[in-house]
């Protein structure tokens, strides 16, 4: 770590537990994951250390409250409380390009759902499939 970390670190813990918020948060999805993360933040920090964490809504928050005491030791932290509120938009949201069907994956798709009697069946099957396989095929590297 960087000498002058420790320093900045040193000088912010005068301010309390809020200080260790940025490391918190910085550490928040490696150790819950990337769905918790998905549907749970950190909110704040309590004068006893106890991390305030806003979930998605009552059921992430009821669901994360039965593993709080695994979070709270995996985080390093005496105690988290989770309730619903609200959570920081993500700035990173990778973009998608719109998925191409190839001729080569809609020709597959319709030998795939061929066999379906029902016509509007056969065609939704036939649709999804050929997203599927595109999917696949943008998910490959080049």
């Amino acid at each position: 770590m960087d000498p002058l970390a420790d320093e900045i670190r040193a000088e912010l813990a005068r301010f309390g537990p809020q200080a260790g918020m940025a490391e918190l948060v910085e550490r928040w999805p490696a150790v819950v994951g990337p769905a918790i993360a998905r549907n749970a933040w950190p909110a704040r920090i309590s004068k006893d250390g106890t991390v305030q964490v806003a979930a998605a809504d009552s059921v992430w928050a009821y669901e994360l409250g039965q593993r709080a005491v695994e979070i709270a030791a995996a985080l390093g932290v005496p105690k988290v409380r989770f309730a619903p509120g609200p959570l920081p938009q993500a700035s990173e949201e990778p973009t998608r390009t719109p998925l191409e069907v190839s001729p080569e994956d809609a020709e597959r798709a319709r030998a795939i759902a061929s066999r379906i009697e029902d016509e509007n069946l056969r065609e939704s099957v036939q649709k999804a499939v050929s997203f599927s396989l595109a999917r696949g095929r943008a998910d490959q590297p080049i």
